[in-house]
């Protein structure tokens, strides 16, 4: 089965985020499913010619992990952003949660914000461990690598040059990330979450 391009989660009419941006944005999204496909074309004919002993093998399933997770990781962020959606709801399942952990919905939001400015291209994810029921802000770096085994993504933002720089410049991180959240869809968060604590695997779109 390919995989295939998610038109229907491509967001439009942000505040602060301009069409440009994610029309620049989206193609990268396009190029990571693309890749997938080939990638897993290629691997699954090595697999048929008994090559996956081969150093050629040994790089395409390295790439694919790359691939792969690009592709992921794009769905959930495209799918948790929406014109016009402000905080999530006040004693909401999700921000109950986030306040009994953190103590309140905007000491948490300051550590996913430090989450997301550190000195590296890469993702801040809110997972929840479902084994434990703690929701953990996380830094992964090249999509594949950082990501915690068993975590559930609750909330995605990209943090990579190439999600900010055609508005912001290359140094414009802080200014799209008080962008981003002007744009969090919070229905989509709060979907995810309740999912998850009830013990189903969330639907990434």
């Amino acid at each position: 089965m390919a995989y295939e391009v998610k038109a229907y989660l491509k967001p439009s009419g942000l505040k602060g985020i301009t069409e440009n941006q994610i029309a620049q944005h989206w193609k990268l999204y396009e190029g990571y499913v693309s890749n997938s496909n080939a990638l897993k074309g290629e691997l699954e004919a090595l697999r048929t010619e008994g090559k996956t002993s081969t150093p050629v093998y040994a790089d395409r399933r390295r790439r694919f992990g790359f691939e792969y997770n690009g592709m992921v990781l794009h769905e959930y962020y495209f799918g948790n952003l929406k014109a016009g959606v402000a905080e999530p709801k006040a004693g909401s399942p999700l921000r109950k949660a986030l306040e009994e952990q953190y103590g309140s919905f905007d000491a948490w939001k300051e550590d996913f914000v430090k989450c997301g400015a550190s000195r590296s291209i890469g993702w801040a994810i809110l997972y929840l461990d479902p084994a434990y029921g703690n929701l953990t802000n996380h830094f992964v770096q090249l999509h594949e690598e950082g990501n915690v085994a068993g975590f559930i993504p609750i909330l995605v933002m990209d943090v990579w040059e190439h999600a900010y720089m055609v508005d912001y410049g290359t140094g414009g991180r802080p200014d799209y990330m008080k962008a981003f959240f002007e744009n969090v869809n919070w229905e989509a968060a709060e979907k995810r979450f309740n999912e998850a604590k009830a013990g189903k695997i969330p639907a990434r779109f």
